[in-house]
């Protein structure tokens, strides 16, 4: 069995800080050894649970922070950022997905760093007309290659999201949210027990979750943070307004990929 763990760093144990997810944060050096441990977490229960591959994709920002060479060795990882390569490597012939260290999408009142894909630009946005996140966009992605998205971690309004969107999927709470940049913590030790425990459980049940499917055609629309940067109008792109657009695709990829 293949299970793809996608990794954000909003949602890993022990983080509720701006400063900890950035590369020239303060007190970035030592979050990343949280995102090491809670992606070891992940991968022991992985195979614990009966996985005999594990592709763990680096997908925070520069796709440059696990500690490699602390990494547990029977998985293989993906670092790095381009333009043109997969997202997820291998998910067209993965069993299973999990959303490591996953955040709320842009507006959860009381999620931590919540956002949707860049703080800094993206505003709002929609899938097929309905406010979402990075939870339905990967978990969508995934879906079109019929993969289901077996487990999340992060706090409570990311599990809560989830879990409205993927019903069996496993939701681990790591942290609870109090604003964006205040969480109530779990110790090291139970956040890791937790999450090792959540892969072991989501990979023994993860035949008996559907995939997250996304009607096609795929309908992306984007509030932008600033105006005027707003793209010209082509075929599959329809300007709304100064600081929207939306974007007609077949598949959640492709959609994305246009925005």
């Amino acid at each position: 069995m293949h299970i793809v763990v996608l990794v954000d760093m909003e949602g890993i144990s022990g983080i509720c800080r701006r400063s900890q997810v950035m590369a020239d944060g303060a007190h970035y050096p030592a979050a990343r050894r949280y995102l090491t441990w809670d992606v070891n977490a992940c991968v022991a229960g992985c195979f614990e649970g009966g996985a005999d591959r594990v592709t763990v994709r680096d997908g925070h920002g520069s796709g440059f922070h696990f500690l490699w060479d602390e990494l547990d060795p029977r998985a293989e990882y993906a670092q790095g950022a381009g333009r043109h390569g997969p997202r997820m490597p291998g998910i067209e012939k993965a069993d299973g997905l999990i959303l490591l260290g996953y955040h709320a999408m842009a507006g959860t009142p009381g999620a931590v760093l919540e956002h949707t894909m860049s703080s800094a630009s993206w505003q709002k946005f929609w899938l097929n007309g309905r406010p979402a996140g990075e939870v339905a966009i990967d978990a969508g992605m995934a879906g079109d290659y019929g993969v289901p998205t077996i487990m999340v971690s992060g706090d409570d309004k990311v599990c809560r999201e989830a879990r409205r969107l993927i019903p069996g999927l496993v939701a681990v709470e790591v942290k609870r949210g109090l604003d964006l940049e205040y969480a109530v913590l779990l110790p090291k030790e139970k956040a890791h027990e937790r999450i090792r425990q959540g892969a072991a459980r989501a990979v023994g049940k993860c035949r008996a979750i559907r995939p997250y499917r996304v009607a096609h055609p795929v309908r992306m629309r984007l509030e932008l943070v600033s105006r005027g940067v707003v793209p010209t109008p082509k075929p599959g792109l329809r300007v709304i307004d100064g600081r929207t657009y939306e974007v007609t695709a077949p598949t959640v990829e492709a959609a994305l990929q246009m925005l």
